[in-house]
C-alpha cells in the first residue's frame, strides 16, 4: 500500500531509507534492519495420516490455537547476518532488550548502527529509558542511529525480505509452543548465517524519483 499522490513526507522517508541501502559494506556501521511480527501458536488437533504409495500424506485442516508470540529479527543485509529472538510480548521494553543485545553482543566493536525500523511508537530513543538506567540508556542511544520507514512504507525495510523467507521455510508448519517455535526459528537463522545469505537490494533514490514521481510534491516555479 502507498499513500496519495504528492506526499512529502512519504518521499522524504524513503529517500533517507533508500540512500542507507545504497552505501556499501561498514563493519564500523553496519546496516541493520529489523521487524517484530506477531505468530500465532497452532496446534494441530488430528495427527496427519501417513503417506503410502501412490497416496501423499494426509492433514487435517482443523487445528487449536495455543496462543502468540513476537519475533524480533534483526538482518544485516551486506554480510548475510541475522539474528531472531522469540518473546512472549512485543513491548517498547522487549525492543529495547533486544537492542541492547544487537549493540553489545552481536556487533560489540561497531561504532554505530544504522538501524532501519518500522514507523511505530514502540521503536524509539525512549524506549531505552524505559528499560535501562540513564547512563546505560544514553550509551546505547549514542550507537543506535534510527531511521523509521514511513507510513504505509514498510516494504522498504530489507527485514522485511528476510521475514518473508522466514514465513516460507520455517513457519508455515503449525507450531505448538513457544519453546518449540524458538527451536524453529534459531535452526533457521544458523542456517542463513552459515551460508551468509545476504540481500541484494536494487530499488534506489534514482529509481523512485521515476517509478513513484506520482508520490513526490509538484513544485511550481
Amino acid at each position: 500500500m502507498t499513500p496519495p499522490e504528492q506526499h512529502a513526507e512519504f518521499v522524504a522517508h524513503m529517500e533517507d531509507i533508500l540512500d542507507r541501502c545504497q552505501r556499501p559494506d561498514d563493519p564500523q556501521r553496519p546496516l541493520i534492519g529489523m521487524d517484530e511480527p506477531p505468530v500465532q501458536l497452532i496446534q494441530a488437533t488430528r495427527c496427519p495420516g501417513p503417506a503410502r504409495p501412490g497416496k501423499p500424506e494426509r492433514v487435517d485442516d482443523e487445528y487449536e490455537r495455543k496462543g502468540a508470540a513476537a519475533l524480533c529479527l534483526f538482518t544485516a543485509p551486506l554480510p548475510g547476518w541475522r539474528r531472531v529472538s522469540v518473546r512472549a510480548h512485543r513491548t517498547a521494553v522487549d525492543w529495547a532488550g533486544e537492542v541492547r543485545i544487537l549493540l553489545e553482543e552481536d556487533f560489540p566493536d561497531a561504532e554505530n548502527t544504522i538501524l532501519i525500523c518500522d514507523n511505530v511508537n514502540t521503536h524509539t530513543i525512549g524506549a531505552l529509558y524505559k528499560a535501562f538506567p540513564p547512563a546505560q540508556a544514553r550509551a546505547l542511544a549514542m550507537r543506535s542511529a534510527i531511521h523509521s520507514t514511513p507510513k504505509h512504507g514498510s516494504w522498504l525495510n530489507v527485514a522485511e525480505i528476510d521475514l518473508s523467507v522466514l514465513t516460507r521455510q520455517c513457519l508455515d508448519d503449525r507450531i505448538p509452543d513457544i519453546d518449540r517455535l524458538r527451536q524453529e526459528v534459531r535452526a533457521w537463522y544458523q542456517q542463513r548465517n552459515d551460508e551468509q545469505k545476504g540481500v541484494d537490494w536494487q530499488f534506489t533514490t534514482a529509481d523512485a524519483r521515476i517509478r513513484l514521481k506520482r508520490l513526490y510534491p509538484q513544485i511550481q516555479t
